[in-house]
């Protein structure tokens, strides 16, 4: 907690930056369209969120490399042990991570038009607030094992990049190389990807294309063409 005070500024900057982002971001995906071009921004507004909420937190890698020469020395002379800071960081973080969760999440989600349904909402702040924990989480590992800033936010980049890359986003499961298949489980943006996907179009009533009183595209229809079928119809 002291750690977290004596850096209060970088939280603060993070606070502001976390709220304005959603603000903005809102703005510009502003009341979609529940059709098939409706359908396409929100996938890319997914998209998006992953790309940002897991690349934002690489300024915290200084911080973390500092605390690791503490860490080293203290633990060394048998203080405490290591998996004992793992678990006073994160749980000191968890609080804060889900200010910034909400402060992004509220006015992204209703300024957007994603599902009505407060269950959902509760559900998108759940995935937002896991994902900066997931981030805060690959800052904090590639920090013990990178020997300086530079290296650590260069391997961070390429990591977060080929994540993304086999997020299922780009090139779905079936399309990608055998011999890199792997890759798309690995990818911490795919889970995420996925549960966006089916919280917003899963579930009855939810049609996108209808004709004649007639739904010829339904959320479900969505889903399975992004192969999701195994989840469609239903929250995972």
């Amino acid at each position: 907690m002291k750690n977290v005070f004596r850096t209060k500024e970088l939280f603060t900057c993070r606070t502001f930056q976390m709220l304005l982002s959603g603000l903005v971001l809102g703005s510009i995906f502003f009341d979609l369209m529940f059709d098939i071009a409706g359908a396409r921004d929100r996938v890319g507004l997914f998209a998006f969120i992953l790309t940002f909420l897991l690349s934002c937190t690489t300024e915290a890698l200084p911080i973390f490399l500092k605390e690791r020469e503490i860490l080293m020395k203290e633990t060394s002379g048998g203080a405490y042990r290591v998996s004992s800071y793992v678990i006073a960081n994160g749980l000191v973080f968890l609080p804060f991570l889900f200010i910034l969760a909400l402060l992004f999440a509220s006015p992204v989600y209703w300024l957007a038009g994603l599902d009505r349904n407060p269950s959902s909402f509760a559900f998108f702040l759940l995935l937002i607030w896991l994902i900066l924990y997931t981030a805060n989480s690959v800052v904090v590992c590639f920090s013990s094992l990178a020997p300086n800033f530079i290296v650590g936010n260069s391997v961070i980049a390429g990591v977060m990049g080929s994540f993304f890359l086999f997020s299922g986003y780009f090139i779905r499961k079936e399309g990608i190389p055998g011999c890199w298949v792997f890759m798309n489980y690995l990818s911490l943006f795919r889970y995420p990807f996925e549960a966006f996907l089916v919280n917003e179009f899963s579930g009855e009533g939810k049609c996108l294309e209808e004709k004649f009183g007639v739904c010829l595209l339904d959320g479900d229809t969505v889903l399975r063409k992004e192969g999701l079928g195994r989840l469609a119809g239903g929250r995972m």
